[in-house]
């Protein structure tokens, strides 16, 4: 007997242990973690340290080897002869082999500017993928909503049911002690048949609402997973913190760097070279024969004068930094009009709330005459259900309302970027 009561009370702790619970702020960790898009933000940041790796390798000796054969139609001679000497010119066909070593020594900076460019587009471009995530938030909030929306709508629904079943009984009851008519239970028969069939209503589109959910957080949600309702804190006003802000700084940042840049391309550059070769002829032309030979020294280049290019390209950079200065305007303004609609919406159905929490009690009353009357006999099963119908939408009303307050709630802070502060 005791071996029974431990398996039994395994079988009734697993199913419980089980259950899938699943909270808003889990799912919003789950979309950052799992979209595909997500893996852009990893790749972009190992993009970036190669771009910059290869960038500073310009620091270091550049080796190249170089080879030529050529034949040419003529050659350099003396035009006189010269006595007592004999000058051979040089072969028409000509070897050379030589292995040239270049090493920077001064560009005014240029290589560590063209890093930190690179590593603002690397930034940029992570930034970028925030921004696509951080919009997934609304959708993976309205579907969570929606969901749970209807698993309280399926929770109303079986207390409907039990409460319609307690009374058919007691109607069932006054039937058979010939109180009441049998035609008083055929009205509640058809209510539960509705019952029935919202609840099937409601479990394919809850299902259809998993699915989609459980694709945009890549993780399994099976049809009998529990949502939890969020609890929301409305924020004191403070400033944005969406993450396009941050972008456009760093956008601004990026035209900054490359302002920079520009203005180091016009810096001198100072190389120190060698040269080792065989040819023939060698560095003497007039040795007609394969000899080694070496060259070193130092190499200066300076563009002086670039009619104004440089200073061009830097008017197009400072119209750039403008553009990004408007969108930004444009996109605070249109977020304090979405923010001014939201609040809107927020204390509409905060006013809803009221009066449906007002109406519920009145609406309970009413149901308890009804109830005292339909077992009296007064009123038909028909009218009793008209009243107990009225009970329910109105608690469907109110849980309604509750789930969209907390719906643009959520979407107000989202939109601030205040969420979960």
């Amino acid at each position: 007997m005791k071996k029974i009561l431990i398996l039994a009370a395994v079988f009734l702790v697993f199913p419980a242990s089980a259950q899938q619970i699943i909270t808003l702020d889990e799912c919003f960790d789950l979309v950052a973690e799992n979209y595909p898009l997500a893996e852009q933000s990893v790749l972009l940041h190992e993009q970036s340290l190669l771009d910059i790796e290869a960038i500073n390798k310009g620091k270091l000796p550049q080796l190249n080897i170089n080879a030529q054969a050529s034949y040419q139609s003529d050659v350099t001679s003396l035009p006189i002869e010269i006595p007592n000497a004999t000058i051979d010119p040089p072969n028409k066909d000509q070897y050379r082999a030589t292995l040239d070593a270049n090493q920077l020594i001064y560009n005014g900076g240029l290589i560590d500017a063209s890093a930190k460019l690179s590593e603002a587009k690397g930034k940029v471009g992570q930034q970028e993928v925030e921004v696509n995530l951080y919009g997934l938030k609304n959708q993976v909030n309205q579907l969570y909503l929606s969901v749970l929306l209807l698993q309280e709508n399926r929770s109303l629904l079986e207390a409907k049911e039990k409460q319609l079943r307690t009374r058919l009984d007691e109607v069932d009851a006054g039937v058979k002690f010939g109180t009441l008519l049998p035609s008083s239970a055929d009205a509640l028969e058809v209510e539960l048949l509705k019952v029935k069939q919202n609840y099937t209503e409601l479990d394919f589109s809850r299902t259809g609402l998993l699915e989609r959910l459980s694709l945009l957080i890549g993780r399994e949600l099976n049809k009998d997973a529990v949502l939890q309702r969020p609890e929301v804190f409305m924020v004191a006003k403070t400033e944005s913190k969406r993450p396009e802000l941050v972008l456009f700084d760093l956008q601004k940042e990026q035209v900054e760097l490359s302002t920079e840049l520009l203005s180091k391309s016009k810096s001198p550059k100072l190389n120190a070279f060698a040269q080792g070769g065989y040819g023939n002829p060698g560095l003497n032309m007039l040795d007609n024969s394969f000899n080694t030979f070496y060259m070193t020294g130092l190499r200066l280049n300076w563009n002086v004068f670039d009619w104004n290019k440089n200073r061009t390209e830097k008017q197009s950079l400072q119209i750039n930094k403008e553009i990004i200065d408007t969108q930004r305007e444009t996109f605070e303004l249109n977020t304090n009009a979405e923010l001014a609609g939201l609040q809107s919406e927020i204390d509409k159905i905060e006013g809803l709330i009221f009066y449906d929490e007002a109406i519920i009690p009145l609406r309970e009353k009413m149901l308890k005459t009804a109830e005292s009357q339909l077992d009296n006999g007064v009123i038909t099963s028909s009218a009793y259900i008209t009243e107990f119908t009225n009970l329910y939408e109105a608690k469907n009303n109110l849980s309604l309302h509750k789930t969209q307050l907390i719906l643009k709630q959520i979407q107000y802070q989202l939109e601030k970027g205040a969420y979960g502060e």
